[in-house]
This record gives C-alpha cells, structure tokens and sequence, in this order.
C-alpha cells in the first residue's frame, strides 16, 4: 500500500502556521482542527517546520507559560522528516515508530502535498487486515 492510498482516502487537505505565529495562535489552531501538529510554513507550500502537542507541552515545562507570547519557530522541529506519495506505508510505519514521530507531511515535486499521522497508518493497517481476513474466510468457505 502507498502513502497516496491514504491521501486519497483522507484527503490532502494540511493545516499550516506561519513561522511568526505565536504559540498561543498555533493552540488555537490545533484546537480549532481538532489535530496534534502542524506544519510551519510561510507561504503554505514549503515546509519550515513542524510542531506538535508534545512540543508545546515540553516547552511549556522548560521554560513556562511566557512561551505562549513567543514565535512557533521558537519551538518548532526544524528537521523534518517526509515522505512522498509513492513511498510504501509499511516503511512509513517503521519510520515513525524508528524515530518515535507522529507526524510526517507529504512532499511531492517539493511542495507540500498532505500530511499522515500515525492514526491514518493504523487504520490502514487495520483496513488491510480485514480486507485479508475476508479474503481468507471467502477461500475457507468455497
């Protein structure tokens, strides 16, 4: 199964923030969405960063709550890694669980183009599964 199967399914729709927002505007934004990370760009197509949940609550404990008046740049993770509509999501799922990420935005002709979390490979893995699990009863029962 590729990464676009999941794109697909879920669409390639990514919210963004900008590097100069402030902390408490990306709380805002996750809320807002109902997510755990957005991805920090400047003009919504490259990826500067990407920033999390985890991350907000780790500076938080580190430096406290003046981190909400702060930039999102000021926390953010500045090396991201990616993967391409064409990668497998099997190496998708060792990465994640490898570097202990959540997140990994999708990245085709070097624009940004979706986002998976760790979420949609568990359902697909889970879709997967049970698609095998019927294929096999089916044979089983002829």
């Amino acid at each position: 199964m590729l990464i676009s199967t999941i794109l697909h399914g879920k669409g390639s729709d990514v919210t963004t923030v900008a590097p100069d927002a402030t902390v408490r505007e990306l709380l805002a934004r996750l809320a807002e969405h109902n997510i755990g990370a957005v991805v920090v760009s400047a003009d919504g197509v490259t990826i500067d960063g990407i920033v999390s949940e985890r991350d907000v609550v780790r500076r938080l404990h580190d430096r406290g709550a003046g981190i909400l008046g702060e930039p999102v740049s000021s926390i953010m993770t500045a090396e991201v890694r990616t993967v391409a509509p064409g990668d497998r999501v099997d190496e998708l799922r060792k990465t994640m669980t490898t570097h202990r990420v959540r997140h990994m935005p999708v990245v085709e002709d070097g624009r940004l183009a979706g986002i998976v979390s760790i979420g949609d490979v568990v359902k697909n893995t889970i879709e997967e599964l049970e698609t095998e699990k019927a294929s096999l009863v089916d044979y089983l029962h002829r």
